[in-house]
């Protein structure tokens, strides 16, 4: 395909020539309000012993869905329409389900707290992570992560995780974003990061849930990602609407069959629970 003149400086200079988004006040009092109601939401599905996940019924036969994963595919699905319009930017929420078989809690748990190591697992798109600090079950996790469809945005990312088991056959862990910047010029002398709220607006807020649970002889494992990214700017949206708004969906899908590889490695289970237990005996 031929490139007109337009197209190919866009291709070539990448976000620069996108207009400076920065987070509206109404934006984001609209993501807190949308993730107040969806942790209420999670905190009754947690209480309830049959409703751990969505994607298990726990009642009669195999459901559709849960056929579809039994069959070792990745469920993905759209809540509430996937995206849509917030005075000032976007809001983003999709869901993925997968069926690991001879997983445990106990694995999925060591991997989503080897918080040191997560490039391992989930690159390209986690470039690296530390953690910064703990109190009890609550870890401040920083991640440099990569996104690229089309033009490649590198951001840095400051996250709370709260993560745990409910007695040996169920888990979860919520990661709440707290800061994110994105990084001008990546991987140059003259790499910066820019000040909080300002750049091409493709992600200002990124909130992770995940649900697991024992199942079948082996593991279900559920994520909800919800996040706040800019509005398409006018006359950018051939290129920016397809970007923004299938992202967050194949980030989600990326980070699910990351996952299941990872667990469904014995050697990748026992070596992160090894890192883990090391990391906790020295902090």
């Amino acid at each position: 395909m031929r490139l007109t003149l337009p197209a190919t400086a866009i291709f070539l200079l990448g976000p620069r020539l996108f207009p400076a988004a920065l987070p509206s006040q109404p934006a984001e009092h609209a993501f807190e309000s949308y993730i107040a109601n969806m942790e209420g939401r999670l905190a009754r599905q947690r209480a309830n012993p049959d409703h751990n996940t969505a994607v298990l019924s726990h009642q009669g036969p195999p459901t559709a869905a849960e056929r579809q994963i039994l069959a070792g595919d990745v469920l993905i699905e759209r809540v509430n329409i996937g995206t849509w319009p917030v005075d000032g930017g976007l809001l983003h929420h999709s869901r993925a389900a997968a069926f690991v078989p001879r997983a445990s809690p106990q694995d999925m748990l060591a991997l989503l707290q080897d918080y040191n190591h997560l490039a391992l697992y989930y690159a390209p798109e986690v470039v690296s992570s530390r953690v910064l600090g703990k109190d009890g079950a609550v870890a401040t996790v920083a991640m440099r992560l990569k996104k690229h469809q089309v033009i490649t945005v590198v951001l840095d990312g400051e996250f709370q995780v709260d993560s745990g088991l409910a007695g040996g056959t169920r888990g979860y862990s919520f990661s709440r974003s707290t800061h994110i910047w994105q990084i001008d010029r990546p991987g140059t002398a003259s790499e910066r990061r820019l000040a909080e709220g300002v750049g091409d607006g493709f992600l200002w807020r990124l909130n992770s849930y995940w649900s697991f649970e024992k199942w079948r002889e082996g593991l279900v494992i559920e994520c909800e990602a919800v996040s706040l990214t800019r509005a398409v700017p006018p006359g950018l949206g051939w290129l920016l609407a397809p970007i923004i708004g299938t992202l967050p969906r194949d980030s989600l899908q990326f980070t699910l069959i990351a996952t299941k590889r990872a667990l469904a490695d014995p050697t990748a289970r026992k070596d992160g629970a090894v890192r883990k237990d090391a990391n906790d005996r020295t902090n």
